[in-house]
């Protein structure tokens, strides 16, 4: 009885190594990659009456300060749309201006967790239209401080009336 006892400890034993030793390796956490390196954009502001501004702008998420909104951070992980910082819109376009001396302003909405555009060079919507934010054609699902753009991007702030 004793031998039959030793022989089964030593048979589940191997078979609980064997067991661990076959067991895929369980992969571990590995640190994200910082993701907010700055790229080059193609920046277009479109008013009402044409053109207000053009050119490529090298931008990475950042804070932004708006006379209205105040300073807030517009780096992609406004309400949780990215895991870590990541170009921006919104950053862009405060790149722009800051770079190229001009003006814009924005309100800052919490529950949004986003700057709406409300002024370009003084050009407002005033209750008739909105700034529009497009990524390469295409308007945009979500706040300007939540979608990450990529190098080469073609990003278009357009005066839209309702």
């Amino acid at each position: 009885m004793h031998l039959t006892s030793a022989r089964r400890t030593l048979v589940v034993t191997a078979a609980l190594g064997l067991a661990l030793a076959s067991a895929p390796a369980v992969a571990q956490p590995q640190a994200t990659a910082s993701t907010n390196a700055p790229v080059k954009v193609s920046l277009t502001v479109k008013g009402p009456d044409g053109r207000l501004f053009k050119g490529k702008i090298k931008t990475k998420g950042h804070d932004v300060t708006t006379a209205t909104g105040g300073t807030h951070r517009c780096d992609g992980t406004n309400g949780g749309a990215n895991p870590s910082a990541v170009p921006t819109p919104t950053a862009a376009l405060d790149d722009a201006a800051r770079k190229r001396h001009f003006t814009w302003d924005g309100t800052w909405y919490a529950s949004f967790d986003d700057f709406s555009v409300d002024t370009i060079r003084n050009v407002s919507g005033g209750g008739v239209a909105y700034w529009n934010i497009a990524v390469n054609g295409t308007s945009i699902p979500v706040g300007g401080c939540q979608f990450k753009l990529s190098a080469g991007d073609e990003v278009a702030f357009t005066w839209t009336a309702f």
